[in-house]
């Protein structure tokens, strides 16, 4: 089988299910396992998917996603050259267990599929806290603040580390905030995952800075961390590791 990714999170699902030798080609931004991707033909970037490019490739699947806002246009595009394409959409946690064992089944690896959901499910499972939630807000974007909502893996990552999700009355995947519903949030820990952004531009001191947000309490108890969003904004095996490190940031924004 020849399958071409259109998104990080599924190279590296791919990937972590041992199935590496059967992708001929990615998107740009693919960058995990970097001994992987650096031998493949990339076909754009997210957004600007060259559907000729991937039909090029002859893939008898084409691994695409709705993660992305504005990846309708690029389907609009492939569905044009005819091409078998599974659209993956994760929006929580069991989405991303989900995906896994789908495309175990579909890579003919079922049994390798159903072993990585159930290791991700484990190391999901919240473990029993004592005491208060911190209240955590983690910003995509810093201009303006873009931060993730109910509707989004996020939201179980950050319970399933011992916190609270400051936006998780709010049913949505993401959206900006002012400085009034931020102060009015008043978010105990901040985590910097800016998309698109390498973890070594992430600049705290523009959030600890930012006119109006003084008297928010993450930034008046320099509670600002950085968490790479290869490992918060892609839906795959990884966020095992952003849970690791969002685990870090609760225990140390809790109170005593």
């Amino acid at each position: 089988m020849r399958v071409v990714s259109l998104a990080c999170s599924n190279t590296e699902i791919v990937c972590a299910l041992g199935c590496e030798d059967l992708l001929v080609g990615c998107d740009d931004h693919s960058d995990h396992p970097a001994e992987v991707v650096a031998a493949l033909p990339r076909v754009g970037r997210d957004l600007d998917v060259r559907a000729q490019d991937v039909a090029a490739l002859k893939p008898d699947l084409v691994l695409a996603s709705l993660t992305v806002p504005g990846h309708e246009r690029v389907l609009a595009r492939l569905a044009e050259h005819r091409l078998n394409i599974l659209v993956l959409a994760p929006t929580s946690l069991a989405d991303v267990a989900r995906d896994l064992r789908q495309v175990g089944r579909i890579l003919g690896v079922p049994d390798r599929g159903e072993a990585e959901a159930a290791r991700f499910e484990a190391a999901m499972a919240p473990p029993p806290v004592l005491g208060p939630r911190p209240r955590v807000l983690v910003e995509w974007w810093p201009k303006p603040c873009i931060a993730a909502g109910r509707r989004s893996w996020v939201q179980g990552l950050i319970e399933a580390a011992g916190g609270e999700n400051a936006l998780g009355e709010l049913d949505c995947e993401s959206t900006p905030l002012s400085v009034e519903q931020v102060v009015a949030l008043d978010p105990q820990a901040v985590v910097i995952s800016w998309c698109g952004v390498p973890a070594s531009h992430y600049r705290p001191h523009r959030v600890l800075e930012r006119p109006g947000w003084q008297g928010v309490s993450a930034v008046q108890n320099g509670a600002v961390s950085c968490i790479s969003e290869a490992l918060l904004g892609r839906p795959g095996p990884r966020l095992i590791e952003g849970l690791a490190a969002l685990r870090a940031v609760v225990a140390a924004a809790r109170p005593g």
